[in-house]
């Protein structure tokens, strides 16, 4: 296997974005990376993508990205594997370089989602969760999310309150990142009095739907210069658990997460000590918490902690959304895997500004489809 760089990186502001289209938010992204990377050509399109073909009415992404940035006739595909889908869409163009099969790949992850009545995104979410088991008997993607943190709360005596500095954080970060959707800071009052969306989790232990692209270029680290300064990809691994969460043995648990971290570790020779930032996918508190665990930062049930004793801050020995996560930076949620690869690279290159963490050798980033049931890391290595 070929050692592989991101030699370029663009993104989009996440917001409601009534004047851009699918193919223009898409493209804007990746001529931004390809920009940075300085190429004309790209041998591969992949496109991490989940409701196109839903919200946007949309299919066959890959040919409209590769026709609107001016690459037709490039080999392009879409990848779906629900809110991973961008994650899967960068493992997809990592592994076509290592592989040698091509040279430059262009990975692009984008959702249009503020476009559809509520509603209906929330009809569209659900069939990342199993159809017959979980969606047939009433059950949102909020309401399955709810159901894991009344039973984590349960078996390990937390409160609601105690997930509150996973928000705070993210939202304190946010307000440093100007592709940030929410970029103002909440305190604990705020979080306590938020509205309750599906008890126990309230709007602020919700992160936000959101219209937004992110692009990464990956080439051979063999065509960059061999003194330059690059990011390569030390790491890359996934891993599936039954779409259903009543399947799993332990539902309190992301098997998927464990497995696929581990192998990414071994991957890169290292263990959880050795990461400086880790972008976990925050789409509700308890999935921090949980990620947390499942990464190896924390042992079971004790994610909380990590939170409450700011362990997770820049400062802290282990921060996370240092550009505001899913809750603040918002969660387009085809899009969201490539966002957290470009805020780690920003992190190992040393351009991350306010929010700039200290250990800047490796980062991770875990991005997770449906209710834990399709896991995708990565780990990226600064090389100098």
């Amino acid at each position: 296997m070929r050692e592989v760089a991101v030699i370029g990186i663009g993104q989009t502001k996440i917001d409601e974005h009534w004047d851009k289209s699918l193919r223009e938010l898409a493209g804007e992204a990746a001529l931004a990376a390809m920009a940075e990377a300085q190429v004309s050509h790209v041998d591969s399109i992949y496109v991490g993508n989940m409701l196109s073909d839903i919200s946007n009415l949309q299919a066959h992404l890959g040919s409209m990205v590769a026709d609107w940035i001016g690459q037709r006739f490039t080999d392009a595909v879409k990848i779906e594997s629900a809110c991973s889908s961008g994650s899967a869409a960068f493992r997809a163009g990592y592994l076509a370089v290592a592989s040698g099969e091509v040279d430059v790949v262009l990975v692009v992850g984008v959702e249009k989602m503020t476009d559809s009545p509520v509603s209906e995104i929330t009809t569209a979410l659900a069939t990342a969760a199993d159809a017959d088991w979980e969606v047939d008997h009433g059950l949102s993607f909020v309401a399955l999310n709810a159901l894991i943190m009344k039973r984590y709360m349960y078996e390990y005596g937390w409160q609601s309150t105690d997930f509150a500095e996973f928000a705070i954080n993210a939202h304190a970060n946010a307000v440093h990142n100007p592709y940030a959707r929410f970029r103002k800071a909440i305190t604990e009052s705020s979080f306590k009095n938020s509205p309750m969306i599906c008890d126990p989790i309230n709007l602020m232990d919700a992160s936000p739907v959101g219209d937004g692209a992110a692009a990464v270029v990956l080439a051979c680290s063999d065509m960059l210069p061999s003194n330059a300064s690059k990011i390569i990809v030390a790491g890359s691994s996934a891993a599936t658990d039954s779409i259903a969460i009543h399947s799993r043995k332990a539902p309190l648990r992301l098997s998927a997460a464990e497995l696929s971290t581990q192998k990414a570790y071994e991957q890169a020779g290292i263990g959880p000590q050795d990461i400086g930032v880790f972008e976990y996918h925050d789409a509700f508190t308890i999935m921090a918490a949980l990620s947390l665990e499942a990464a190896g930062f924390a042992e079971p049930g004790q994610g909380p902690v990590l939170a409450k004793e700011g362990e997770i801050k820049i400062t802290g020995r282990i921060p996370v959304a240092t550009f505001g996560g899913l809750k603040a930076r918002g969660h387009p949620v085809g899009a969201t895997g490539i966002y957290q690869i470009v805020e780690v690279v920003q992190q190992l290159q040393e351009k991350a500004g306010k929010t700039q963490v200290t250990n800047h050798d490796f980062g991770m980033t875990q991005n997770i489809g449906g209710s834990g049931s399709n896991i995708v890391t990565h780990i990226l290595k600064r090389v100098n």
